[in-house]
């Protein structure tokens, strides 16, 4: 990531390959964290943008994006802190999909038993 004392990259390759090892920062850190948690679609916006053309735009995009970058690291250390915020929860339709399925599994085993 970008530091306060980080030179900038000089031509535009060099923005490019930057913008390019940051976004897969953001990829890798991301499988870490909630798909809800706004540190991370803040992240996966910027990078999903192209880098603008011209230098100064160019070079402000950079550190916007490193430091959703950066805000995305601490995020995914703050989850490894609280383990039991960032765990992934399954949304009501796949518990009651699962309930459903084993309420239709015991109907089943039930009709099936023969009777005395």
């Amino acid at each position: 990531m970008l530091d306060e004392e980080s030179p900038l990259p000089e031509t535009a390759a060099d923005v490019e390959d930057l913008a390019r090892r940051l976004r897969g920062h953001i990829d890798q850190l991301g499988v870490m964290v909630p798909n809800e948690e706004p540190a991370l679609r803040h992240a996966q916006q910027l990078g999903s943008a192209g880098v603008p053309d011209g230098y100064v735009p160019s070079r402000v995009y950079l550190v916007q994006l490193a430091k959703a970058t950066r805000e995305l690291a601490a995020t995914v250390g703050t989850c490894g802190q609280q383990r039991g915020r960032c765990r992934w929860t399954p949304r009501i339709n796949v518990l009651r999909g699962t309930v459903f399925a084993l309420a239709l599994a015991c109907l089943v085993l039930a009709a099936s038993v023969p009777r005395t």
